[in-house]
């Protein structure tokens, strides 16, 4: 067994899931976000191991023939999978992780680690939505429309999550991931681990 958490968090394109994961690592200890697997180029300035982990499309096949991803998928003609070894080798080291992941990836790992714990970023309203996506000024109007249809259908999938977390005010929205983080390593299956000795004294 593990004293570490497997995290799972999802939200439609401009619900601020990046943003809010960023902010919770640089503020917690002991956590960190999965680093994919890809078979897409290194970009300018990527780092191998910290952006991503770049491999030939051949090898990445390979793994998936060889069930070594918690998830993978096929993003237009790259794919991207999380590794079951390099989650592993988080959790000996006692770290949390998380996995930025959309709905049908999430769908993946819980079929495979019954124990996940699955968030799901609400944003407080479609219009708020709307906005974040313009805020960008990176898409026409038929790019954000199609991205809002995108995520409305995302948004139907909130009922196989765990918890529900409404980003209106970015720092409330931290504070509730930062006190599911903390609930969750308070729990019987970890703490009776990490208070093995002191239960022990107790009961002796």
């Amino acid at each position: 067994m593990t004293t570490a958490n497997l995290f799972v968090i999802t939200a439609p394109s401009g619900a601020g899931k990046t943003s809010l994961v960023k902010a919770l690592i640089e503020n917690t200890e002991d956590i960190c976000v999965s680093i994919s697997h890809t078979t897409r180029p290194k970009r300018p300035g990527e780092i191998e191991g910290v952006n991503y982990h770049f491999v030939h499309q051949t090898d990445f096949l390979q793994m998936v023939a060889q069930n070594q991803f918690l998830e993978h998928a096929q993003v237009f003609d790259n794919y991207y999978g999380t590794s079951q070894h390099w989650v592993a080798q988080q959790f000996k080291k006692g770290i949390d992780v998380i996995l930025e992941i959309d709905w049908q990836g999430a769908l993946q790992v819980r079929k495979l680690k019954h124990d996940c714990i699955s968030i799901f970023i609400l944003p407080p309203s479609r219009a708020a939505l709307e906005q974040r996506l313009r805020q960008r000024a990176q898409d026409s109007d038929i790019v954000i429309a199609r991205r809002m249809e995108q995520a409305i259908d995302e948004l139907t999938h909130y009922v196989e999550f765990d918890y529900l977390v409404v980003n209106d005010q970015f720092e409330i929205a931290l504070r509730d991931l930062q006190a599911i983080v903390r609930s969750q390593r308070l729990t019987h299956r970890i703490q009776a681990q990490k208070q093995e000795n002191l239960l022990k004294s107790l009961l002796a």
